[in-house]
């Protein structure tokens, strides 16, 4: 382990998973039978689709993956522009959730649907193992928007144009599917977007404006 950091200097930024998944675990534990409902209309009116479990199921190796590649292949200045945006704001989700605990109560009701297979049973998991809490923003959304900015402002994937858009189809449809599968409201949706935005401006638009300033003065 210490000849790990020692040869990947980077990789100290990786001990956030430790804090964030103490972080979550806590949240989860406190807000349980305590949190603020959230519901819009809409979320009525979107059908519950188990085969939208699929890209949410995508979720866990996308992220992963991305942030491997990222971690040992793109340049250092790339992967730390990704960890800040992954981690500061899941960070900025876990104090939100922390100050305002909220939540769904409008998950499918999986035995009432009058079908089974394998994907009604990957929705029950996720059901039975991930609380209807600590919802808005969706972290779930949020991560897959960070990867698919990352991975189309990577330099060494600027060729690869059929990963670069097929990251966003993912991305959409990873965000799409935590609303038909009833484990999001839309407003969670709406605000993973809104700090997104937030995070791609803070963590790529304003240190490229530095750089690029800096070159010119350098130039001149």
């Amino acid at each position: 382990m210490i000849s790990f950091f020692k040869r990947y200097k980077h990789a100290w930024t990786l001990l956030y998973v430790g804090i964030y998944l103490t972080w979550w675990t806590l949240l989860g534990r406190l807000t349980a039978n305590n949190f603020n409902l959230v519901h819009t209309a809409l979320d009525d009116k979107i059908p519950f689709c188990e085969w939208f479990i699929i890209p949410y199921y995508l979720w866990f190796p996308y992220i992963v993956i991305v942030v491997a590649y990222f971690f040992f292949f793109a340049e250092k200045r790339e992967y730390y522009q990704l960890a800040a945006f992954l981690f500061i704001g899941m960070t900025i989700a876990l104090i939100t959730y922390t100050i305002w605990p909220n939540g769904i109560n409008f998950r499918a009701d999986l035995d009432a649907l009058g079908r089974d297979n394998i994907w009604i049973s990957l929705t029950r998991f996720i059901y039975e193992n991930d609380p209807s809490t600590n919802c808005c923003p969706s972290i779930h959304c949020f991560n897959s928007i960070a990867v698919c900015v990352g991975i189309n402002k990577c330099k060494s994937l600027k060729s690869k144009k059929v990963l670069r858009v097929g990251s966003i189809i993912l991305s959409v449809s990873i965000c799409l599917s935590t609303v038909f599968v009833k484990q999001h409201s839309a407003i969670d949706v709406f605000w993973a977007i809104v700090l997104g935005a937030v995070m791609y401006i803070a963590a790529y638009l304003v240190p490229e404006q530095i750089l690029d300033k800096k070159r010119i003065q350098t130039e001149a």
